[in-house]
Formats: C-alpha cells, sequence, structure tokens
C-alpha cells in the first residue's frame, strides 16, 4: 500500500484488522530523502516527496488507527525519525527539517493520546546498512563510508535489527510508563 495516501493507510488497517482484529501497535517507518545539496537546489518535487512520506504518512496513519487505539483504550505508537532531527548535517536540509517534525510530532501525540492509554514514541536511527545509506552519503565509496562512520563512537552503521530491538521496547509491556521520548538509537552519534 502506499503510504502517503488516505486510501493506502485504510488498505494496511484492514489487511491488518483481518489477520488479528485489532491494531495494537502502530510502527511508522516509511522514509525518503533528497541527495545531499544545498537546500535552494532541492527540487519542489524531492521536498513534496519528503513532506509525504516522512510527515504526511503519520498524520494519515494517525487518522485512521488512533479512533481504533483510543476505542480499545490501548496502543503504542513508534515513530521513525532520526538523528538528522536531532543533529542536522549539512545538505540534508529539508530531510533534517522533515525528522525533526517527528520528533515534534511523537511529542504533541503523545501528549494528546496518554489520557487514552496510548504511548507515542520515536526511534532516531543513525545512518545504517539500508537502500537509503547511498542517498544520505552521496554516493557509496569505502572513502564516503569511512568518513561516515568516522561520527559513530560505536564504529558501525546501525542495522535493522537494532532499529527492530528497540521498537519491540518501546512498544512492549515493559515501557509502560513511557510515552513522548525519541530515543536515539545511534551508536554514540549525538553525544
Amino acid at each position: 500500500a502506499n503510504v502517503a495516501t488516505e486510501d493506502g493507510i485504510r488498505a494496511m488497517t484492514e489487511a491488518a484488522l483481518n489477520l488479528g482484529g485489532r491494531v495494537d501497535i502502530l510502527v511508522n517507518n516509511a522514509g525518503v530523502t533528497h541527495l545531499p545539496s544545498p537546500m535552494e537546489e532541492v527540487s519542489e518535487a524531492d521536498f513534496d516527496r519528503i513532506l509525504a512520506v516522512n510527515c504526511k504518512a503519520i498524520y494519515l496513519a494517525a487518522r485512521t488507527i488512533v479512533p481504533l487505539m483510543k476505542a480499545q483504550k490501548s496502543g503504542a505508537i513508534v515513530n521513525i525519525a532520526s538523528t538528522a532531527g536531532v543533529s542536522p548535517r549539512p545538505r540534508l536540509s529539508w530531510y533534517n527539517a522533515s525528522k525533526g517534525w517527528v520528533i515534534t510530532a511523537t511529542r504533541a501525540m503523545a501528549v494528546e493520546l496518554a489520557p487514552f492509554g496510548i504511548r507515542v514514541n520515536a526511534l532516531n536511527p543513525v545512518a545504517g546498512e539500508t537502500p537509503l545509506l547511498a542517498s544520505f552519503m552521496g554516493e557509496d565509496t569505502p572513502e564516503m563510508r569511512a568518513k561516515f562512520l568516522s561520527t559513530i563512537p560505536i564504529g558501525r552503521f546501525s542495522t535493522p535489527e537494532d532499529l527492530g530491538n528497540a521498537a519491540c521496547f518501546l512498544a512492549s509491556d515493559e515501557a509502560s510508563m513511557i510515552t513522548g521520548v525519541a530515543m536515539e538509537v545511534d551508536g554514540g552519534r549525538c553525544i
């Protein structure tokens, strides 16, 4: 389903309800970026795509999923933001701004939804071994990887397992008192 459309969100929700009868956890994981460029050179089409996927998809998912969670008086939402929303890098301005929006939206959602038993948190991953890595770096060369890795004290990129484990924790009962946080999963990059 296209997560940037209301029909896509409805289709995703119907599929989840058909499988389990309810929605207890929502992870807003879709994300896109633009190639590293001066901010004034990013095309309007790229800007619109970034906002549609990184921001509007969360809004659309909330419009569909939050009423279900309110009715059951429980739920956990995990939004995937980025270290870029905390510690922006040059030449990725509009991506950085979209992830800052995700962090603020997470906090706003947490305050509003807590009385309904719904917790909302975010994860801020550092760049990882995903298809977006080359886009963040501009080019995928050993030199660019070394430069990027030099900014991560742990000395490696994030993995899907790193993010999955953190998301599982935030969505679990063990995190029942945690809402409104934007947790860095970044090997120390934002310190």
